[in-house]
């Protein structure tokens, strides 16, 4: 797909000062969210290429308190495990397309069901201000917030991803809100009618 091509290859423009400075603000807009603040056990990807960066984060929410758990992608079952982490530094190893991931024995030990999660903050490609999001072509984002629809689902994009309006499909996702380094996007509801 070029859209999704195209807005990635901006994204991969931003400086990483840039990038890191950027993070830090939608970071700071995240956590003085309600939804982050009631939630108990949040599920949060690690930051891979040029995404918003989620390290930082995970760490903050962590001595807050909170049940943090990360995707471990299960390609052969076309799903993503959702693993509780305590350590990042020790229980994350590059995994599937070399993203950092909870390690097999880390993931033996402590995955959880879809159900337990309060809130899932996801990356995407794409995003629209209705709260539309195209990811990066796997399904494996929206294929988990189908069985959990009661869960926040908050997106962390920068600004160069948003589009006016994505063409979405039956099966795409909607979010409840997408944060950039310039605004709160929030949608008011998940139908799209």
């Amino acid at each position: 797909m070029t859209l999704r091509k195209d807005i990635l290859a901006r994204r991969d423009l931003i400086s990483p000062e840039d990038r890191k400075e950027k993070s830090r603000s939608i970071a700071d807009s995240l956590l003085a969210l309600p939804e982050v603040q009631d939630a108990t056990v949040i599920f949060i990807y690690v930051n891979f290429r040029s995404e918003v960066e989620t390290r930082p984060l995970i760490d903050t929410l962590l001595k807050t308190g909170k049940t943090v758990s990360v995707p471990l992608t299960r390609a052969d079952e076309n799903r993503l495990e959702i693993v509780v982490i305590s350590d990042p530094k020790a229980e994350l190893a590059p995994g599937y397309c070399n993203i950092p991931e909870p390690t097999d024995e880390c993931a033996r030990a402590h995955a959880i069901k879809p159900e337990q999660l309060d809130l899932i903050i996801l990356p995407g490609s794409v995003f629209d201000t209705r709260g539309g999001r195209f990811g990066y072509g796997g399904g494996y984002y929206d294929r988990l917030l189908e069985k959990i629809p009661e869960a926040a689902r908050i997106a962390l994009a920068f600004e160069v991803q948003l589009v006016d309006r994505l063409e979405l499909q039956p099966h795409d996702q909607i979010l409840d809100r997408i944060i950039t380094e310039k605004r709160i996007i929030t949608v008011e509801s998940r139908n799209r009618h």
